[in-house]
């Protein structure tokens, strides 16, 4: 219905802002990610996804493509509403849930608000397809070998057994070159994560 609004920010609320176009507020609910992008009195342009429930009407707005995408694939979910969609993309970028579908990594799904491993699980499974396997890491490598995917998705769970945030075990991963033993790997994110 409405591809993008484009206006003066007229006000930028915790969880929403309001953009003023040809004279009429439009309210955008966004993610915390959008939110910080969105200066009041500026101008900007907003990607917008219109959302018609039985009970709610809404309209939500995006800075990038990639997070709407990103927000479309998450709603296409079993029982997963554009309100956990935006605490997901508030939490993670369209990039780290991406990446943690390709490694199953649900432990980055930790701090999203409403969200167990129960459901990133469900998550994670039901965006295999849509995400696959093809899609290219933070790095810009690609996993083509089943092995490879195999061995950082190894390293990310024994991060997070030791305690790390699994987006932040996710990113460090993604961002190594491919090794043959999962000890290699994780002894080089330890490493980077030292750095950080």
């Amino acid at each position: 219905m409405y591809a993008h609004i484009h206006g003066t920010a007229d006000a930028v609320l915790p969880d929403r802002c309001v953009i003023e176009a040809g004279g009429v507020g439009y309210e955008l609910l966004c993610s915390s990610n959008t939110l910080r992008q969105v200066l009041p009195g500026r101008e900007v342009k907003l990607l917008t996804h219109f959302h018609l429930a039985q009970d709610a009407v809404a309209l939500y707005g995006f800075y990038t493509e990639a997070e709407r995408a990103m927000f479309r694939k998450l709603i296409s979910v079993s029982r997963i509403g554009p309100k956990v969609a935006l605490n997901v993309l508030s939490v993670l970028t369209p990039e780290d849930v991406a990446l943690a579908v390709v490694t199953d990594n649900a432990a980055a799904f930790d701090r999203v608000q409403g969200m167990g491993r129960k459901t990133a699980a469900r998550v994670i499974l039901e965006l295999k397809e849509k995400v696959g396997a093809d899609t290219v890491l933070s790095s810009g490598q690609k996993d083509a070998e089943g092995g490879a995917s195999s061995v950082r998705t190894e390293a990310i769970a024994a991060l997070v057994s030791l305690g790390y945030d699994g987006a932040l075990a996710g990113r460090v991963v993604a961002d190594l070159p491919d090794f043959t033993g999962v000890e290699d790997m994780i002894k080089a994110a330890l490493k980077e994560i030292s750095k950080r």
